[in-house]
């Protein structure tokens, strides 16, 4: 693939850039997109052929399989022809210089992470604001100097090389940190001496997913990999779609060879499980927790740490794996582990609590259950953790936002509520056997705020120890309400922040950008985006947050009112809230923008399928866009709990309505005057998430479909997609890759929905 030109750069050939230039004449007139004349944009000719399949039945024609090919020369030809006519389109959107210098001057703030303990010394992440990577910092106290510790932005030129997962043994002598290429999910784990900063020799590769769990001896560590994909040679690892199956649990001893790691359990008859390991606080027990897909659902093993060396002796010369006893054997439910006494365990579950509660139970009486915190008959219970010997921090999610309150660990009885804004609690620090709790807070208005609380005290005070941004733009100048719309099913208020300049008049006259997900049990909780602050400021723009069905603001009765065959809410509620801020004059069609990414893509992509007169613009960010096929590479079969399967024939019915490369059609056949709007697909070479393939057979779908198949098409809205190079689904991306896309994201959608720029 080819990497997009730099910023400003103009780019494509002179014959590309005459084109759109003249197709791109009258966009950005205040008049609607059905009035915008567009003269045909010079659109790649992708190759169709008729690949079939049948599906209980059904035949169904793929006519671009061949873009699930990365590595085939036509897809990186493709591809480029591509990339060429999207660079062009953008370097004639308006401002778009303006708006990057903008979004990189606010963007230069100091961000911190939440200290945590470890051994006799303290870690946290910092940013001083336009470096790549997030650093990570060593200090003797939450006061001391600090030192850095690992930097990843010495890794790499561009900083493409990100630090993905770190954990310290029990007395912080050693660090193992996994690190990812190019936003790839592969990571490779390293370890490092603490004292001296040395690199040891240790290189754990073809790991993905993975918890790494010390055992208290420090000898080493468990770890999940993945069988070595087959003919690899010569691939860009990342690239690849191959479907990730047999992951097992292995545990390293430091100082040897990855190749002497010893299996510790898998299970071969079900490819698709994935575990994940934790060593208990007294370090007595390995706790694995199995899932198959992204239900909160797990089976929970145990394993007494006590005899590990003499069992892993034993295992290194059989083919048999660690005798784990089996506490829960279903998938039920889900067991996360907060702390022990022993052989008596507390755990945060949903078991018969679609709100969550915390439960207790004695390993040698493993039938009776007793609840230590109830479930709440309105809160969803988001995290438990055990601080200050005998206390649980416990974070409550009400109507999207987040309550800090502690408890006593014993009988579950609350104490006392921690005083923040209404926001979100994005990180929280402090183990058993500490004092002091540290908690990080955002909100739509508040960069970020990291607390400190001495629970030690007689009236603990939570305490800012860093409050970073506060400079960057006046927070007096903007206002966020949240309204609850009421769905199409009329069977749930749907909850939509909206953030604004304070005093907007409400005439349909704003540009909006309306972003959801709705999937995967997944929250959208306030968040700060500079960004989206700057559309905002600089071109009036109205912001909104969809919270509909499909995610976990609810509990797990609103993530399956939305997912397998009632997956049509997601969109339903989305369309919903669309039509809301039309109604109440927050905007109007043509100048309102839908955004979503990965499953939130899918999201984009489906609405504008089934309604695609009501949207003026839409930004699909690497979304699952084949709901036939995505379960076949790499780990789609994971989405399974959330989709269906089309091998499933009723699955296949209900999917098969709504997939977005199966339902493409041309509007105007219907709906006289109607087309699609302006799309840009955004996707990147490395996602080994959400492969590229999704958005590139939608694209050429799309494309063909509006605005190649004949003569007599009255697509003139372009359909453009973004792929970046080196960057994956987005997860490790780079400071200066995020201002990249976010000012060609929304530039575009600027530009086409007639938005003016104000300083």
């Amino acid at each position: 693939m080819q990497p997009f030109l730099r910023e400003g750069g103009g780019g494509g050939s002179a014959a590309v850039r005459q084109a759109i230039s003249a197709a791109m004449g009258s966009v950005g007139s205040p008049l609607s997109n059905m009035d915008l004349e567009f003269s045909q944009l010079p659109y790649p000719r992708a190759r169709r052929y008729e690949s079939v399949d049948v599906y209980h039945g059904v035949e169904i024609v793929d006519h671009y399989r061949w873009l699930e090919d990365p590595d085939a020369p036509e897809t990186k030809e493709f591809v480029a022809q591509q990339v060429e006519l999207t660079n062009t389109v953008l370097a004639n959107c308006d401002n778009r210089e303006i708006l990057k210098k903008k979004v990189t001057s606010l963007y230069n703030y100091p961000r911190y992470g939440c200290p945590y303990r470890h051994g006799k010394h303290f870690f946290f992440r910092h940013n001083p604001g336009l470096q790549s990577q997030n650093i990570l910092y060593i200090q003797d106290s939450v006061d001391g100097e600090a030192e850095v510790l690992l930097d990843p932005n010495t890794l790499s030129d561009d900083g493409t090389v990100a630090l993905a997962i770190k954990r310290f043994s029990e007395n912080a002598e050693f660090l193992a940190y996994g690190l990812s290429s190019s936003g790839s999910d592969w990571i490779t784990i390293r370890v490092m001496r603490v004292e001296g900063r040395v690199v040891l020799p240790d290189t754990l590769s073809w790991v993905k997913f993975t918890s790494i769990a010390w055992t208290h001896d420090h000898k080493g560590f468990f770890y999940n990999r993945y069988p070595q994909p087959k003919n690899m040679e010569g691939t860009d690892v990342g690239t690849e779609t191959d479907i990730n199956l047999f992951q097992g649990l292995y545990y390293h001893y430091l100082g040897t060879d990855q190749s002497e790691d010893i299996l510790c359990w898998w299970d071969l008859e079900h490819p698709a499980w994935q575990s994940s390991a934790i060593i208990s606080g007294d370090g007595q027990y390995l706790l694995l927790s199995i899932r198959e897909g992204c239900d909160p659902v797990n089976r929970l093993y145990y394993y007494d740490v006590s005899t590990l060396t003499k069992d892993l002796v034993l295992l290194k010369d059989s083919n048999s794996m660690l005798s784990f006893t089996k506490l829960i054997d279903n998938l039920e439910a889900q067991y996360q582990y907060v702390a022990n006494d022993g052989p008596v365990f507390t755990f945060l579950t949903n078991k018969n609590a679609p709100r969550y509660k915390v439960s207790r139970v004695d390993f040698n009486n493993p039938e009776v259950w007793s609840d230590v915190i109830l479930e709440s008959q309105s809160d969803v219970l988001t995290s438990v953790t055990c601080v200050n010997k005998n206390q649980l921090l416990v974070c409550y999610m009400q109507d999207v936002k987040h309550l800090l309150q502690i408890h006593d660990l014993y009988t579950g009885a609350f104490q006392w509520r921690l005083p923040l804004e209404i926001g979100s609690v994005t990180d929280t620090s402090g183990r058993r056997e500490d004092c002091e709790i540290f908690i990080n807070f955002t909100s739509f208005l508040i960069p970020g705020t990291v607390y400190r609380c001495d629970l030690s005290t007689p009236n603990p005070e939570v305490r800012v120890l860093h409050e970073v941004g506060s400079q960057i733009f006046d927070r007096s100048r903007f206002e966020t309400k949240q309204v609850f719309v009421t769905s199409k099913d009329k069977a749930a208020r749907i909850p939509m922040f909206i953030i604004s300049e304070k005093g907007l008049v409400q005439d349909g006259n704003h540009p909006a950008l309306l972003y959801g997900y709705g999937g995967f049990n997944i929250s959208l909780t306030p968040s700060f985006s500079v960004s989206r602050l700057v559309l905002a400021r600089h071109y009036g723009a109205v912001l909104a947050v969809a919270n509909i069905r499909g995610g976990g603001e609810y509990g797990e009765e609103w993530h399956k009112a939305g997912s397998l065959r009632d997956k049509q809410n997601c969109f339903d509620d989305f369309i919903s809230c669309a039509e809301y801020l039309i109604e109440e004059g927050y905007t109007q069609s043509n100048k309102l923008c839908i955004e979503g990414g990965s499953n939130g893509g899918l999201l984009v992509a489906a609405c504008i399928n089934q309604r695609p007169e009501l949207f003026g613009c839409a930004l699909a960010h690497v979304g699952v866009m084949d709901m036939l096929r995505f379960h076949k590479f790499t780990i789609g079969h994971a989405w399974i709990s959330d989709y269906g399967c089309s091998d499933v024939e009723e699955d296949f019915y209900n999917l098969i309505k709504y997939s977005p490369i199966h339902n493409v059609w041309r509007p105007w056949e219907k709906l006289k005057g109607v087309q699609y709007p302006p799309i840009l697909l955004l996707t990147a070479d490395h996602d080994d998430r959400v492969v590229p393939l999704h958005s590139l057979k939608l694209l050429a779908t799309l494309q063909y479909t509006l605005c190649t198949s004949s003569t007599k098409l009255y697509q003139t809205n372009p359909i453009i997609a973004r792929i970046d190079r080196k960057a994956g689904h987005g997860a490790g991306r780079p400071t200066q890759k995020m201002i990249d896309e976010v000012t060609d994201a929304y530039t575009f959608f600027a530009k086409m929905v007639g938005a003016t720029w104000v300083d």
